[in-house]
C-alpha cells in the first residue's frame, strides 16, 4: 500500500470519528441541539474528506484506464445488474441471519441514518452520494485492491468486507455487509472501474432512503432525542 493510500485511510478515519469531538464543541459555542450539530458536522466532514481524498488520489486519476476496463455502455449495464445483485445478496444474507441466528433484519445503523435524514433532509447527500464514493475508494479500490494483489478474490473480499462492517459498528449484520462487499468487489474486478461499485452502492443507499423516508412531522424531535442517545449515549 502506497503512502498516499495510507493518508487516504487516515483522512477517512479522522473524518468518521471527528463528530465525537466537534459536535459537542459546536453545541457549546452556538447552543444548537447536539444531534443537529452532529448531523451538520457529519455532512461537512464527509464533504471535506471527499475533497481531500480526491486530491490525494489525483495521480491515480491521471493514469490511463486498464485496457480491459469496460466503456460507458458496460458501466451502465453492470451498474443496473449490480444494483439487482446487491439487493438480492443483501436480502439473502438478511434471511440467513434471521432464520439461522434469529437476528432481527432491522439495522440500528440504517435506522440512525434514516432518523437523521428525516430530521435534516440535507443529510440525504451523505448516504446517497458522499459515503458511497468514499467507502468504495477506501474499501474496494484501496483495501480490497491491495489485498487482491496478494491473495485470492474470496479472502480479499472477505477481509475488506469485515473491515467495512467494523467501521459501521453494525456487528450483528456482518453477513449482510460481507454479502454486499463481495458484490461490490466482484463488480470492481469484472469492470476494472471503481465507478461501477460506486454507482451501485449509491443506488442501493438511495433506494433505501427513498423507501423509508416517510415520517410524521411531530416525531422529528423524538428522533433527534434518539439520535443524541445514539451518538453520545446520554
Amino acid at each position: 500500500m502506497t503512502r498516499r493510500y495510507t493518508y487516504v485511510i487516515l483522512t477517512y478515519i479522522i473524518m468518521q470519528f471527528s463528530v465525537l469531538l466537534m459536535a459537542p464543541l459546536i453545541t457549546s459555542i452556538f447552543g444548537v441541539n447536539l444531534a443537529l450539530a452532529s448531523i451538520y458536522w457529519s455532512v461537512f466532514s464527509f464533504t471535506l474528506g471527499l475533497v481531500i481524498v480526491l486530491w490525494l488520489l489525483k495521480p491515480d486519476m491521471q493514469v490511463r484506464a486498464h485496457p480491459d476496463a469496460v466503456g460507458i455502455g458496460g458501466i451502465i449495464v453492470w451498474s443496473v445488474l449490480g444494483i439487482i445483485m446487491a439487493l438480492l445478496s443483501q436480502g439473502l444474507a438478511a434471511t440467513i441471519e434471521m432464520e439461522l441466528f434469529g437476528i432481527d433484519p432491522g439495522s440500528e445503523n440504517t435506522q440512525g441514518i434514516m432518523n437523521m435524514a428525516r430530521a435534516v433532509p440535507i443529510f440525504i447527500v451523505l448516504p446517497a452520494i458522499l459515503a458511497p464514493i468514499l467507502e468504495e475508494i477506501i474499501f474496494r479500490k484501496i483495501i480490497f485492491g491491495s489485498l487482491y494483489k496478494k491473495m485470492n478474490f474470496f479472502f480479499a473480499a472477505l477481509i475488506s468486507s469485515l473491515i467495512f462492517a467494523v467501521i459501521h459498528t453494525d456487528f450483528l449484520h456482518i453477513l449482510v455487509y460481507a454479502a454486499m462487499g463481495f458484490v461490490f468487489a466482484f463488480l470492481y474486478v469484472q469492470t476494472k472501474r471503481i465507478l461501477v461499485p460506486i454507482i451501485v452502492h449509491a443506488g442501493m443507499n438511495t433506494l433505501v432512503v427513498l423507501t423509508q423516508l416517510s415520517l410524521d412531522p411531530e416525531e422529528i424531535q423524538k428522533r433527534l432525542d434518539q439520535l443524541q442517545l445514539i451518538f453520545f449515549g446520554g
